[in-house]
């Protein structure tokens, strides 16, 4: 069995904020692991070091193994169990292998000092991730903590938030908590992207009292909402056909969605919603529409990524997806069908829109051979429109809605 690994949280305070157990547990120890700046505060120990610094898989086999005679101690910041290191050792090794003793954590100590509940707080970490992404994570949330990193400083986070007209928040800024240098205060995110802070900080961004924004709800957004072209409109799936495409598409929440043929990007903002920690990667070969697409992502608050170019050229870059949406080909239909069928991930969807019966002919010949079922719906749709003082109907173009999948 072994002894017993004890992940210890440690505060910026160093071994005065650890309790008497805990010291305890340092002095008698025969390994003491941690980071480098963990380490410093005991220079007193003369036991065996271990410098966490990456490589966990690593690390987390080592301790495995010297515990058979060792008695080891992990020192970790704050909560080891809040995006810390305690969660993955227990797991990888068993929660039988070790002993969690943990300190206050940074947000807990950052809530504090702003004055503020946190169970109603969203908490996101950027901490060793993209920024990518955050926007549609926190757009509508009154109050979210973020952990940030050496590359995801406040100043970058300020910058992001503000390309997305996200100025409904200020932000709460806790650097170095615990310690002789700790420093808080409220910004705005303009002066919080013209400030250097220290790298050990959080942020927790709250929405201002006078602030007016109200998050778009739901989803099939009125096709006028979208920047599009004008005057001739075009290059936008309907809102009806839009709401039906995007049920075939069959997303979830982590759903990695390709668009193919953006358009005005209509498609691929909707997907971005209803998968707010997935990915979602739109292309357009038109570059004058790129402008459109980049304007819809920035008011809807969708970080996608958008891609100048003709599929399927450049999709060999993007990863394995759970659903595609095919809206325009460009003449490349078979190539572009083969390739999505054998990137698509398993229960995938393959959701084409086409206005002519040789695209429908086409696009299910080509599922077929790439052995998917297909469904098809015929959609066709008519808007009320006034006359005078009457109402008639004005009807749009029939699309047919392919759907490719594996039975």
């Amino acid at each position: 069995m072994g002894n017993r690994i004890s992940i210890i949280g440690i505060g910026d305070e160093g071994a005065a904020g650890l309790a008497a157990a805990c010291l305890a547990l340092v002095k008698d120890a025969d390994v003491l692991a941690g980071g480098e700046r963990h380490l410093a505060f005991f220079p007193e120990f003369h036991g065996d070091l271990i410098v966490i610094k990456g490589g966990l898989a690593e690390t987390a086999a080592q301790l495995g193994k010297l515990r058979a005679d060792k008695r080891i101690v992990v020192l970790a910041s704050g909560d080891p169990m809040f995006y810390g290191i305690a969660g993955y050792i227990a797991k990888k090794l068993g929660r039988d292998a070790v002993d969690i003793y943990p300190n206050l954590s940074s947000l807990q100590l950052a809530f504090a000092r702003m004055g503020d509940s946190w169970q109603d707080a969203a908490l996101e970490s950027v901490h060793g991730r993209p920024l990518q992404g955050l926007a549609q994570r926190i757009d509508g949330r009154p109050k979210v903590a973020l952990l940030t990193d050496d590359t995801n400083t406040p100043s970058a986070i300020a910058a992001y938030l503000l390309q997305f007209g996200m100025t409904e928040y200020e932000a709460f800024v806790a650097e170095n908590l615990g310690s002789d240098q700790e420093r808080c205060g409220f910004y705005s995110l303009e002066a919080m992207a013209d400030t250097v802070f220290s790298p050990l900080n959080v942020i927790i961004l709250r929405q201002r009292e006078e602030a007016v924004y109200v998050k778009r709800s739901g989803f099939g957004f009125e096709d006028e909402e979208f920047h599009q072209r004008k005057p001739e409109k075009g290059l936008i799936t309907k809102k009806e056909v839009r709401v039906l495409s995007l049920s075939e598409l069959n997303l979830h929440p982590r759903s990695v969605v390709w668009d193919i043929g953006a358009g005005s990007g209509s498609v691929a903002v909707e997907c971005t919603r209803l998968a707010p920690n997935g990915q979602v990667f739109a292309i357009e070969k038109n570059e004058g529409d790129l402008e459109n697409v980049q304007q819809n992502r920035i008011k809807f608050r969708t970080d996608f990524t958008i891609r100048h170019g003709k599929a399927p050229e450049g999709l060999e870059e993007w990863p394995d997806p759970d659903a595609v949406f095919i809206g325009g080909s460009g003449g490349e239909l078979r190539e572009l069908i083969r390739i999505c069928c054998r990137r698509l991930q398993p229960a995938g969807r393959i959701v084409i829109n086409a206005a002519t019966i040789e695209t429908l002919s086409d696009s299910c010949r080509a599922l077929k051979e790439e052995g998917y079922e297909t469904r098809v719906t015929l959609v066709q749709v008519s808007r009320s429109k006034p006359i005078l003082d009457m109402t008639r109907f004005e009807g749009l173009n029939p699309i047919y809605i392919i759907t490719g999948f594996k039975a």
